[in-house]
């Protein structure tokens, strides 16, 4: 039997996003919290069903020999740095990820907060980015995001591994992306429509024969010579903080196989013209996950 994490979960209004590092030694700690991560969840959402609370836990690859025995996921490895003619995409650290999700940010916090009580200095805190749902789904720079997810069926074949030893198992990819606010709402709506492939207005998307093969549609739009489209699952928010003057989108995407999203990032920073909305968006993380079953949290081997 494979239970997969809640990585399908719908939509949510609020959500954090914990990055953390494992300190030397504090690997058995890290350990010894999985099988509790359930409970941990429990605690938090059990008096409150209204808030749907989840949390979907990954492990980077440098992490996974420590803390575990056996097998690795095939695919899994280091977040591959890109660097093309005008944008980075930089790597950042990060052994163990929580994707925490509910309908307020009270919650997220609440279990993040609990969770890093109970590591105490087995790890420390790379990054805590809490996310919020802006307007009609849009992001910060005002257009709807994830309209193109695959649903039900199809979003399980994109995200979820559907044979071999990890069954259920997903690869994460996550980023952390900065506006140019300013730069972005001096430019005509014509022009950013053009960069993004959408029609701000109303979220249709520019018919092919008229996008820009530089848009951000084309360039995350990944085809086989025969016209099959590869998908993955997005669950990305935006964030910001007025005191600092930053305002962004995290990227959370969820594949079967990272492959797939390895190619879409490729194909924004490294193929020539590179992605327009990387001219106003600015990646100042990245780090790759696999997201094992329930079961395999509940038992880890190790």
């Amino acid at each position: 039997m494979t239970t997969p994490q809640p990585v399908l979960a719908q939509l949510s209004e609020s959500a954090t996003f914990l990055t953390l590092t494992i300190n030397p030694g504090g690997e058995a700690a890290v350990r010894d919290l999985l099988p509790d991560l359930a409970g941990l969840v429990r605690s938090v959402a059990f008096p409150l069903p209204e808030e749907r609370l989840t949390c979907v836990t990954g492990f980077g690859s440098q992490a996974w020999d420590r803390l575990f025995t056996g097998p690795r996921p095939t695919g899994l490895h280091p977040f591959q740095e890109l660097t093309g003619s005008r944008h980075h995409a930089p790597a950042t650290p990060g052994d163990v990820f929580l994707h925490i999700r509910a309908t307020r940010q009270y919650p997220c916090f609440e279990l993040a907060r609990r969770v890093v009580n109970r590591l105490g200095d087995a790890v420390s805190v790379y990054d805590a980015t809490p996310g919020f749902r802006y307007f009609d789904r849009r992001d910060l720079l005002g257009y709807v995001d994830g309209t193109e997810n695959p649903a039900d069926a199809a979003a399980a074949r994109a995200a979820l591994i559907s044979d071999g030893p990890f069954t259920g198992g997903s690869f994460l990819i996550v980023q952390k992306y900065l506006h140019d606010l300013a730069k972005w709402t001096a430019m005509p709506v014509e022009e950013r429509d053009r960069s993004v492939g959408r029609h701000l207005a109303d979220d249709v998307e520019i018919p092919d024969a008229q996008k820009a093969p530089d848009s951000h549609v084309s360039r995350t739009t990944i085809e086989d010579p025969d016209g099959t489209e590869h998908k993955i699952l997005r669950d990305n928010m935006p964030f910001g903080s007025i005191a600092r003057g930053e305002y962004g989108t995290y990227f959370c995407g969820y594949a079967a196989d990272p492959a797939v999203t390895e190619k879409m990032l490729e194909r924004m920073f490294v193929a020539e013209p590179p992605d327009l909305l990387l001219d106003v968006s600015t990646a100042v993380t990245g780090s790759l996950y696999f997201v094992p079953t329930a079961e395999f949290l509940d038992d880890p081997p190790g």
